[in-house]
Protein backbone atom coordinates (compact mmCIF):
# COMPACT_ATOMS: atom_id res chain seq x y z
CA UNK A 1 0.00 0.00 0.00
CA UNK A 2 2.85 2.38 0.89
CA UNK A 3 4.43 1.70 -2.49
CA UNK A 4 1.11 2.52 -4.18
CA UNK A 5 0.79 5.89 -2.39
CA UNK A 6 4.41 6.69 -3.20
CA UNK A 7 3.68 5.97 -6.86
CA UNK A 8 0.61 8.26 -6.87
CA UNK A 9 2.53 11.12 -5.19
CA UNK A 10 5.41 10.74 -7.65
CA UNK A 11 2.97 10.72 -10.58
CA UNK A 12 1.27 13.91 -9.37
CA UNK A 13 4.62 15.63 -9.03
CA UNK A 14 5.69 14.66 -12.54
CA UNK A 15 2.45 15.51 -14.27
CA UNK A 16 2.44 19.03 -15.84
CA UNK A 17 -0.14 21.33 -14.31
CA UNK A 18 -1.61 24.20 -16.34
CA UNK A 19 -2.60 27.20 -14.26
CA UNK A 20 -4.69 29.97 -15.81
CA UNK A 21 -4.92 32.96 -13.52
CA UNK A 22 -6.69 35.28 -15.94
CA UNK A 23 -10.34 34.42 -16.48
CA UNK A 24 -11.03 35.16 -20.13
CA UNK A 25 -14.65 35.99 -20.98
CA UNK A 26 -16.92 33.20 -22.17
CA UNK A 27 -16.63 33.13 -25.97
CA UNK A 28 -19.28 31.89 -28.39
CA UNK A 29 -17.01 32.04 -31.46
CA UNK A 30 -15.38 28.71 -32.19
CA UNK A 31 -12.18 30.21 -33.61
CA UNK A 32 -10.42 33.21 -32.05
CA UNK A 33 -7.12 35.07 -32.13
CA UNK A 34 -6.03 38.20 -30.25
CA UNK A 35 -2.80 39.74 -31.51
CA UNK A 36 -0.69 42.62 -30.16
CA UNK A 37 0.74 44.52 -33.15
CA UNK A 38 3.18 46.55 -31.02
CA UNK A 39 4.81 43.50 -29.44
CA UNK A 40 4.23 41.18 -32.43
CA UNK A 41 2.67 38.61 -30.11
CA UNK A 42 -0.43 36.42 -30.07
CA UNK A 43 -1.98 36.95 -26.64
CA UNK A 44 -4.90 34.52 -26.91
CA UNK A 45 -6.13 31.97 -29.41
CA UNK A 46 -8.62 29.18 -29.92
CA UNK A 47 -8.06 26.87 -32.92
CA UNK A 48 -6.45 29.78 -34.76
CA UNK A 49 -4.67 27.54 -37.29
CA UNK A 50 -7.75 25.52 -38.22
CA UNK A 51 -8.73 25.76 -41.89
CA UNK A 52 -12.24 27.15 -42.23
CA UNK A 53 -14.50 29.35 -44.32
CA UNK A 54 -13.90 33.04 -43.60
CA UNK A 55 -16.83 34.58 -45.52
CA UNK A 56 -16.33 38.24 -46.46
CA UNK A 57 -13.09 38.54 -44.52
CA UNK A 58 -11.86 37.37 -47.93
CA UNK A 59 -12.38 40.96 -49.11
CA UNK A 60 -9.35 42.00 -47.04
CA UNK A 61 -7.28 40.03 -49.56
CA UNK A 62 -9.33 41.36 -52.49
CA UNK A 63 -8.81 44.97 -51.42
CA UNK A 64 -5.07 44.88 -50.71
CA UNK A 65 -4.52 42.90 -53.94
CA UNK A 66 -6.38 45.59 -55.89
CA UNK A 67 -4.43 48.40 -54.23
CA UNK A 68 -1.12 46.73 -55.10
CA UNK A 69 -2.05 45.88 -58.72
CA UNK A 70 -4.21 48.74 -60.06
CA UNK A 71 -1.98 51.60 -61.25
CA UNK A 72 -4.59 54.37 -61.24
CA UNK A 73 -7.21 53.96 -58.53
CA UNK A 74 -8.90 57.17 -59.62
CA UNK A 75 -9.60 55.85 -63.12
CA UNK A 76 -13.33 55.99 -63.88
CA UNK A 77 -15.03 52.74 -64.84
CA UNK A 78 -18.58 51.79 -65.80
CA UNK A 79 -20.68 49.09 -64.13
CA UNK A 80 -22.20 46.74 -66.70
CA UNK A 81 -24.99 44.19 -66.69
CA UNK A 82 -22.45 41.42 -67.41
CA UNK A 83 -20.56 42.31 -64.24
CA UNK A 84 -23.64 42.43 -62.02
CA UNK A 85 -24.86 39.12 -63.45
CA UNK A 86 -21.86 37.41 -61.81
CA UNK A 87 -23.03 38.45 -58.34
CA UNK A 88 -24.76 35.70 -56.39
CA UNK A 89 -28.31 36.49 -55.31
CA UNK A 90 -27.51 35.67 -51.66
CA UNK A 91 -24.44 37.90 -51.51
CA UNK A 92 -24.43 41.27 -49.73
CA UNK A 93 -24.41 44.24 -52.09
CA UNK A 94 -23.39 47.89 -52.00
CA UNK A 95 -26.18 48.95 -54.37
CA UNK A 96 -24.37 49.54 -57.66
CA UNK A 97 -26.54 49.85 -60.81
CA UNK A 98 -25.92 49.20 -64.48
CA UNK A 99 -24.40 52.31 -66.04
CA UNK A 100 -22.96 53.70 -62.78
CA UNK A 101 -19.67 55.51 -63.40
CA UNK A 102 -17.34 55.19 -60.43
CA UNK A 103 -13.61 54.94 -59.69
CA UNK A 104 -11.65 51.94 -58.50
CA UNK A 105 -11.16 53.83 -55.23
CA UNK A 106 -14.96 54.05 -54.89
CA UNK A 107 -15.24 50.30 -55.47
CA UNK A 108 -12.70 49.55 -52.73
CA UNK A 109 -14.80 51.42 -50.17
CA UNK A 110 -18.01 49.83 -51.50
CA UNK A 111 -16.41 46.41 -51.18
CA UNK A 112 -15.11 46.82 -47.63
CA UNK A 113 -17.65 48.99 -45.77
CA UNK A 114 -21.01 47.37 -46.71
CA UNK A 115 -19.23 44.21 -47.94
CA UNK A 116 -20.61 44.71 -51.44
CA UNK A 117 -20.05 41.69 -53.67
CA UNK A 118 -21.18 43.84 -56.62
CA UNK A 119 -18.21 46.15 -55.95
CA UNK A 120 -15.81 43.26 -55.35
CA UNK A 121 -16.66 41.46 -58.60
CA UNK A 122 -16.45 44.77 -60.45
CA UNK A 123 -12.91 45.33 -59.18
CA UNK A 124 -11.83 41.86 -60.28
CA UNK A 125 -13.38 41.88 -63.76
CA UNK A 126 -12.59 45.49 -64.69
CA UNK A 127 -8.96 45.36 -63.49
CA UNK A 128 -7.99 41.82 -64.50
CA UNK A 129 -10.42 40.73 -67.20
CA UNK A 130 -11.97 37.98 -65.11
CA UNK A 131 -12.56 36.88 -61.54
CA UNK A 132 -10.26 33.88 -62.01
CA UNK A 133 -7.38 36.12 -63.14
CA UNK A 134 -7.81 38.30 -60.08
CA UNK A 135 -8.09 35.31 -57.72
CA UNK A 136 -4.76 34.07 -59.06
CA UNK A 137 -3.18 37.34 -57.86
CA UNK A 138 -4.78 36.89 -54.45
CA UNK A 139 -3.25 33.42 -54.16
CA UNK A 140 0.12 34.85 -55.22
CA UNK A 141 -0.13 37.27 -52.31
CA UNK A 142 -1.07 34.44 -49.94
CA UNK A 143 2.01 32.52 -51.09
CA UNK A 144 4.20 35.60 -50.66
CA UNK A 145 2.97 36.03 -47.08
CA UNK A 146 3.38 32.29 -46.41
CA UNK A 147 -0.28 31.81 -45.50
CA UNK A 148 -0.07 28.03 -45.41
CA UNK A 149 -3.72 27.50 -44.42
CA UNK A 150 -5.18 29.80 -47.08
CA UNK A 151 -6.48 29.30 -50.61
CA UNK A 152 -8.90 31.52 -52.53
CA UNK A 153 -11.41 30.48 -55.18
CA UNK A 154 -13.47 33.67 -55.37
CA UNK A 155 -13.15 37.34 -54.38
CA UNK A 156 -16.21 37.56 -52.13
CA UNK A 157 -15.82 34.71 -49.63
CA UNK A 158 -18.98 32.82 -50.50
CA UNK A 159 -18.77 29.15 -49.49
CA UNK A 160 -17.09 27.05 -52.14
CA UNK A 161 -14.86 23.98 -52.10
CA UNK A 162 -11.20 24.96 -51.98
CA UNK A 163 -11.87 28.41 -50.51
CA UNK A 164 -10.55 28.59 -46.95
CA UNK A 165 -8.21 30.29 -44.51
CA UNK A 166 -7.58 30.41 -40.76
CA UNK A 167 -7.79 33.03 -38.03
CA UNK A 168 -3.99 33.17 -37.81
CA UNK A 169 -3.64 33.64 -41.58
CA UNK A 170 -6.33 36.34 -41.61
CA UNK A 171 -4.40 38.09 -38.84
CA UNK A 172 -1.14 37.90 -40.82
CA UNK A 173 -2.88 39.16 -43.95
CA UNK A 174 -4.60 42.01 -42.12
CA UNK A 175 -1.43 43.00 -40.28
CA UNK A 176 0.34 43.18 -43.65
CA UNK A 177 -2.48 45.12 -45.31
CA UNK A 178 -2.71 47.71 -42.52
CA UNK A 179 0.86 48.79 -43.29
CA UNK A 180 -0.57 50.20 -46.53
CA UNK A 181 -1.81 53.74 -45.89
CA UNK A 182 -4.81 53.55 -48.25
CA UNK A 183 -5.93 50.16 -46.93
CA UNK A 184 -5.73 51.42 -43.34
CA UNK A 185 -7.79 54.46 -44.32
CA UNK A 186 -10.47 52.29 -45.92
CA UNK A 187 -10.46 49.76 -43.07
CA UNK A 188 -11.01 52.48 -40.46
CA UNK A 189 -13.61 54.52 -42.39
CA UNK A 190 -17.19 54.42 -41.08
CA UNK A 191 -18.98 56.13 -43.96
CA UNK A 192 -18.08 57.05 -47.55
CA UNK A 193 -19.86 58.63 -50.53
CA UNK A 194 -18.98 57.29 -53.98
CA UNK A 195 -18.46 59.68 -56.89
CA UNK A 196 -21.87 58.65 -58.25
CA UNK A 197 -23.52 59.83 -55.01
CA UNK A 198 -24.07 56.38 -53.49
CA UNK A 199 -23.43 56.46 -49.71
CA UNK A 200 -22.00 53.35 -48.07
CA UNK A 201 -21.53 52.64 -44.35
CA UNK A 202 -19.44 50.26 -42.26
CA UNK A 203 -21.48 47.15 -41.44
CA UNK A 204 -20.27 47.14 -37.82
CA UNK A 205 -21.49 50.67 -37.16
CA UNK A 206 -24.57 50.63 -39.38
CA UNK A 207 -25.96 47.18 -38.52
CA UNK A 208 -24.44 46.03 -35.24
CA UNK A 209 -23.73 49.34 -33.53
CA UNK A 210 -27.39 49.84 -32.64
CA UNK A 211 -27.35 47.09 -30.02
CA UNK A 212 -23.66 47.02 -29.08
CA UNK A 213 -21.07 49.54 -27.96
CA UNK A 214 -18.61 49.37 -30.85
CA UNK A 215 -16.87 52.67 -30.06
CA UNK A 216 -13.57 50.92 -29.25
CA UNK A 217 -13.47 49.20 -32.66
CA UNK A 218 -11.31 51.48 -34.82
CA UNK A 219 -11.61 49.46 -38.01
CA UNK A 220 -13.31 46.25 -39.05
CA UNK A 221 -14.50 43.79 -41.66
CA UNK A 222 -17.51 41.57 -41.09
CA UNK A 223 -18.54 38.35 -42.79
CA UNK A 224 -21.24 35.70 -42.79
CA UNK A 225 -21.97 32.49 -44.66
CA UNK A 226 -23.58 29.23 -43.65
CA UNK A 227 -20.22 27.49 -43.28
CA UNK A 228 -18.29 30.38 -41.78
CA UNK A 229 -20.95 31.57 -39.37
CA UNK A 230 -20.65 35.19 -38.20
CA UNK A 231 -17.10 36.51 -38.53
CA UNK A 232 -15.30 39.72 -37.66
CA UNK A 233 -11.80 41.09 -37.96
CA UNK A 234 -11.18 44.26 -35.98
CA UNK A 235 -8.54 46.79 -35.04
CA UNK A 236 -8.56 48.44 -31.59
CA UNK A 237 -6.23 50.55 -29.49
CA UNK A 238 -6.02 49.10 -25.98
CA UNK A 239 -3.91 51.00 -23.45
CA UNK A 240 -1.63 52.30 -26.19
CA UNK A 241 -1.26 48.98 -28.01
CA UNK A 242 -2.87 48.27 -31.36
CA UNK A 243 -4.71 44.94 -31.25
CA UNK A 244 -6.13 42.73 -33.97
CA UNK A 245 -9.00 40.49 -32.92
CA UNK A 246 -10.22 37.78 -35.28
CA UNK A 247 -13.37 35.81 -34.42
CA UNK A 248 -14.82 33.16 -36.74
CA UNK A 249 -17.77 30.81 -36.70
CA UNK A 250 -19.93 32.66 -34.17
CA UNK A 251 -23.70 32.29 -33.90
CA UNK A 252 -26.60 34.72 -33.88
CA UNK A 253 -29.32 34.52 -31.23
CA UNK A 254 -31.99 37.21 -31.22
CA UNK A 255 -30.27 40.59 -31.32
CA UNK A 256 -27.00 39.06 -30.18
CA UNK A 257 -24.55 38.69 -33.03
CA UNK A 258 -21.75 36.93 -31.21
CA UNK A 259 -19.00 37.97 -33.61
CA UNK A 260 -19.64 41.49 -32.25
CA UNK A 261 -20.42 40.47 -28.66
CA UNK A 262 -17.27 38.34 -28.39
CA UNK A 263 -15.08 41.05 -29.90
CA UNK A 264 -16.42 43.74 -27.56
CA UNK A 265 -16.03 41.41 -24.56
CA UNK A 266 -12.43 40.64 -25.54
CA UNK A 267 -11.62 44.33 -26.01
CA UNK A 268 -13.06 45.16 -22.58
CA UNK A 269 -11.21 42.24 -21.01
CA UNK A 270 -7.89 43.24 -22.57
CA UNK A 271 -8.46 46.85 -21.53
CA UNK A 272 -8.98 45.79 -17.90
CA UNK A 273 -6.34 43.06 -17.75
CA UNK A 274 -3.32 44.33 -19.72
CA UNK A 275 -1.16 47.42 -19.36
CA UNK A 276 2.46 48.58 -19.52
CA UNK A 277 3.93 47.25 -16.30
CA UNK A 278 7.05 48.91 -14.89
CA UNK A 279 9.45 46.02 -14.30
CA UNK A 280 12.53 48.13 -13.51
CA UNK A 281 12.55 51.68 -12.16
CA UNK A 282 15.01 54.33 -13.29
CA UNK A 283 17.84 54.45 -10.75
CA UNK A 284 17.27 50.86 -9.57
CA UNK A 285 20.43 49.07 -8.38
CA UNK A 286 21.49 46.44 -10.92
CA UNK A 287 24.94 45.43 -9.69
CA UNK A 288 27.72 46.48 -7.32
CA UNK A 289 31.26 46.36 -8.68
CA UNK A 290 34.24 46.37 -6.29
CA UNK A 291 36.69 49.27 -6.74
CA UNK A 292 40.35 48.77 -5.83
CA UNK A 293 42.98 51.26 -4.63
CA UNK A 294 40.45 54.08 -4.70
CA UNK A 295 38.56 56.25 -2.23
CA UNK A 296 35.34 54.22 -2.75
CA UNK A 297 34.96 50.50 -2.15
CA UNK A 298 32.13 49.82 -4.62
CA UNK A 299 30.61 51.37 -7.72
CA UNK A 300 26.82 51.01 -8.07
CA UNK A 301 25.49 50.26 -11.55
CA UNK A 302 21.99 51.75 -11.79
CA UNK A 303 19.34 51.53 -14.51
CA UNK A 304 19.18 54.80 -16.44
CA UNK A 305 15.53 54.41 -17.48
CA UNK A 306 12.25 52.73 -16.63
CA UNK A 307 11.89 49.31 -18.25
CA UNK A 308 8.29 48.53 -19.15
CA UNK A 309 6.51 45.58 -20.72
CA UNK A 310 2.89 45.20 -21.85
CA UNK A 311 1.69 42.37 -19.61
CA UNK A 312 -1.41 40.89 -17.97
CA UNK A 313 -2.12 41.97 -14.41
CA UNK A 314 -1.12 38.52 -13.11
CA UNK A 315 2.38 38.70 -14.59
CA UNK A 316 5.20 37.03 -12.67
CA UNK A 317 8.22 39.25 -11.92
CA UNK A 318 10.29 36.06 -11.64
CA UNK A 319 10.17 35.91 -15.45
CA UNK A 320 12.32 39.06 -15.56
CA UNK A 321 16.04 38.38 -16.00
CA UNK A 322 18.70 41.10 -15.92
CA UNK A 323 22.06 40.37 -17.53
CA UNK A 324 25.12 42.56 -16.99
CA UNK A 325 28.20 42.05 -19.15
CA UNK A 326 31.34 44.11 -18.66
CA UNK A 327 34.08 44.92 -16.19
CA UNK A 328 33.75 43.21 -12.83
CA UNK A 329 36.30 45.38 -11.00
CA UNK A 330 37.24 49.04 -11.31
CA UNK A 331 40.12 51.23 -10.16
CA UNK A 332 41.41 54.79 -10.48
CA UNK A 333 42.73 53.84 -13.92
CA UNK A 334 39.13 53.79 -15.25
CA UNK A 335 38.06 57.23 -16.48
CA UNK A 336 34.72 59.04 -16.18
CA UNK A 337 32.65 58.67 -19.41
CA UNK A 338 34.21 55.30 -20.25
CA UNK A 339 31.93 52.44 -21.31
CA UNK A 340 32.39 49.67 -18.78
CA UNK A 341 29.66 47.26 -19.88
CA UNK A 342 26.04 46.76 -20.94
CA UNK A 343 22.75 45.62 -19.40
CA UNK A 344 20.14 43.48 -21.14
CA UNK A 345 16.62 42.96 -19.77
CA UNK A 346 14.73 39.78 -20.66
CA UNK A 347 11.15 38.76 -19.98
CA UNK A 348 10.27 35.10 -20.53
CA UNK A 349 13.58 34.75 -22.35
CA UNK A 350 12.82 37.54 -24.85
CA UNK A 351 14.96 40.68 -24.95
CA UNK A 352 12.77 43.68 -24.05
CA UNK A 353 15.38 46.40 -23.47
CA UNK A 354 19.09 47.09 -23.24
CA UNK A 355 21.43 49.92 -22.33
CA UNK A 356 25.13 50.82 -22.17
CA UNK A 357 26.80 51.24 -18.80
CA UNK A 358 28.90 54.39 -18.69
CA UNK A 359 31.14 55.28 -15.75
CA UNK A 360 29.48 58.47 -14.52
CA UNK A 361 31.90 59.57 -11.79
CA UNK A 362 35.59 60.11 -11.34
CA UNK A 363 37.36 57.41 -9.35
CA UNK A 364 40.17 58.92 -7.29
CA UNK A 365 43.36 57.19 -6.23
CA UNK A 366 43.79 56.40 -2.50
CA UNK A 367 47.51 56.64 -1.59
CA UNK A 368 47.07 54.94 1.76
CA UNK A 369 45.33 51.91 0.18
CA UNK A 370 48.10 51.68 -2.40
CA UNK A 371 50.79 51.84 0.29
CA UNK A 372 49.02 49.19 2.35
CA UNK A 373 48.51 46.86 -0.60
CA UNK A 374 52.04 47.18 -1.94
CA UNK A 375 53.84 47.78 1.41
CA UNK A 376 56.19 44.82 1.20
CA UNK A 377 56.91 45.38 -2.47
CA UNK A 378 57.70 49.04 -1.84
CA UNK A 379 59.97 48.19 1.13
CA UNK A 380 61.66 45.53 -0.97
CA UNK A 381 62.27 47.95 -3.83
CA UNK A 382 63.63 50.56 -1.41
CA UNK A 383 65.98 47.98 0.13
CA UNK A 384 67.18 46.84 -3.27
CA UNK A 385 67.81 50.41 -4.40
CA UNK A 386 69.58 51.20 -1.12
CA UNK A 387 71.70 48.09 -1.51
CA UNK A 388 72.64 49.05 -5.05
CA UNK A 389 73.58 52.54 -3.99
CA UNK A 390 75.68 51.20 -1.08
CA UNK A 391 77.37 48.69 -3.38
CA UNK A 392 78.29 51.40 -5.92
CA UNK A 393 79.71 53.65 -3.22
CA UNK A 394 81.89 50.79 -1.84
CA UNK A 395 83.01 49.87 -5.34
CA UNK A 396 84.15 53.43 -6.05
CA UNK A 397 86.10 53.59 -2.78
CA UNK A 398 87.99 50.38 -3.60
CA UNK A 399 88.96 51.74 -7.05
CA UNK A 400 90.45 54.82 -5.41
Amino acid sequence: MKKFYSFIITLLILLPINVFSLDYPSINSKIVEVYDINDDKVLYEVDSNKQTSIASLTKIATTITAIENIKNLDEQVTITNNILSTVSSDASKAGLKVGDKVTYRDLLYASMLPSGADATNSIAILSSGSIDNFVAKMNELAKKLKLENTHFVNVTGLDKDGHYSSADDVRKLLNYALKNELFRQIYTTKEYTLSNGLKVKSTVNDKYGKNNDVSKIIGSKTGFTGNAGYCLSSLSNINGHEMLIIVLNASHIGNNYYNIVDTVDLINFMNESYKDEKLVKKGQLIKKIPVTLSKIDNYNILSTKDVKKYLPKDYDIKNLKIEYKGLNTLSFSNKKGEKIGSIKYYYEGKLINEEKVILNKEIKMDIIKILKKYYYIIIGVILIISGLITYRIKTKKKKR
